[in-house]
């Protein structure tokens, strides 16, 4: 569905304002005055209703009727229907924007921030900032002192690079949000379908919240508004930029999604923002290490595991034998290769076989050949010849040279793989 863009109804409301009263509005800080005016009156005029919700409301139907409003009119409705028994959850980074559009709907709304105490410095100025923009109160929820105690002097402070972050964040975040949520019959949050393709593309603009109580307790006694859902990232930051909101520093220093600070970072250009959390268990999570396909029998001797079925059957992806691979370590090479480097028992390995068929079939013909060997049958060869560290590996073999180079990232996407092809080989 087609979505206006986040920042056209300030944008166009400051125009007619401007030629209504034929005169110029110069300067950033009335131009952004004015739009916010505008957009506030025109929500403004539209009716208000009870606070009180029905007992029985089509939440499926609603959030089918509201999709494609914009992420204003969406907060509007939130604001109106549950009035003070709603709370907008704001993180500190761009979710900044459901404040802004909380603040034109011209109603008043609640905010609250969970503060782990593990943010960054720059998250808690950002906190003040905004407080002070806004002229609100943040209401701040902490974690259990004594949960937190039990966990560093158990475990330590950086327990989560050994463990996973699972624990941590359940006592430091989690717990403190469901308490929080106790409180309440709704939600907002800025959760939008791009920010992680795979576990987020289904994002209602309204649900019952699947995961959370309500104040009354009980399946089905929250309800959780994403006014953002249908946006990109890209038209949140022009949407800021147009009302002039106050934002976190860390976005200038290269940081899109931000959380506790030992478990965030920056990303370069052109990664995905949720590469930039918890990016430590990314490997872990779609590799197989290299000695994972051992099976120790009750003799005491080792053998590799069998898989039912090789990979990549279809003919597609060219075979490798180990006399060919052995000749291409060598750089006896007719043609650039892209290589990977496989054990058909591997779980992520099988998880890459559609992505890598359709890289394949999409390369057929081109000047790079897409093929396969199975690494796990000789792992020594493997590891000194052409890298294997863990499965899957994918390396690009130059024509008539000795050297490869390792595919250097956990995304193994059709696009994302095909365009670390095309910066290497250039024209396909």
């Amino acid at each position: 569905a087609h979505h206006m863009p986040l920042f056209s109804i300030g944008v166009r409301h400051r125009m007619q304002l401007a030629r209504g009263t034929n005169r110029p509005v110069q300067g950033t800080a009335a131009r952004q005055a004015v739009a916010r005016t505008s957009v506030r009156a025109a929500v403004a005029r539209r009716p208000l209703v009870n606070a009180a919700v029905a007992e029985k409301v089509d939440w499926e139907a609603t959030a089918k009727r509201l999709d494609p409003q914009s992420p204003l009119e969406i907060m509007d409705h939130a604001l109106k229907t549950f009035g003070s028994d709603i709370a907008i959850a704001f993180s500190g980074a761009e979710d900044v924007a459901l404040i802004e559009y909380a603040h034109l709907t011209g109603r008043p709304y609640r905010v609250f921030s969970l503060d782990t105490g593990r943010l960054n410095p720059e998250t808690y100025r950002a906190f003040d900032a905004v407080e002070k923009h806004y002229g609100i109160h943040i209401e701040y929820t902490f974690p259990d002192a004594k949960e937190v105690t039990d966990l560093v002097r158990t475990k330590g402070l950086f327990s989560f690079y050994n463990d996973g972050h699972n624990e941590c964040c359940k006592i430091r975040k989690v717990n403190p949000l469901r308490k929080q949520l106790k409180t309440l019959r709704a939600w907002v949050t800025g959760q939008r379908k791009d920010q992680s393709p795979g576990t987020r593309m289904a994002v209602p603009v309204v649900q019952v919240d699947p995961a959370f109580e309500g104040v009354a307790g009980g399946p089905g006694s929250l309800i959780k508004y994403n006014p953002l859902s249908n946006v990109s990232s890209a038209e949140v930051w022009n949407f800021l930029r147009v009302q002039g909101v106050p934002t976190n520093e860390l976005h200038a220093m290269g940081y899109v999604s931000i959380g506790c600070e030992p478990c965030t970072k920056a990303v370069l250009p052109n990664q995905h923002e949720r590469e930039g959390r918890w990016w430590w268990e990314d490997a872990t999570q779609k590799e197989c290490g290299l000695h994972s396909g051992n099976v120790k029998k009750a003799d005491g001797t080792v053998e590799t595991k069998k898989a039912e079925r090789d990979l990549w059957p279809t003919g597609a992806v060219e075979s490798f034998s180990k006399e060919t691979a052995a000749a291409f370590a060598e750089g006896k090479r007719d043609k650039d290769t892209l290589l990977v480097l496989y054990a058909p028992w591997c779980q992520f390995c099988q998880a890459l076989e559609p992505s890598y068929d359709a890289l394949a079939k999409e390369l057929a013909g081109s000047k790079v050949r897409v093929a396969k060997y199975q690494a796990d049958v000789d792992r020594e060869f493997s590891s000194e010849k052409l890298g294997l560290k863990t499965f899957p590996t994918i390396v690009y073999l130059p024509k008539e040279r000795s050297d490869f180079i390792k595919y250097p990232t956990e995304r193994r996407d059709v696009e994302t793989m095909k365009m670390w092809v095309k910066t290497l080989a250039g024209t396909l």
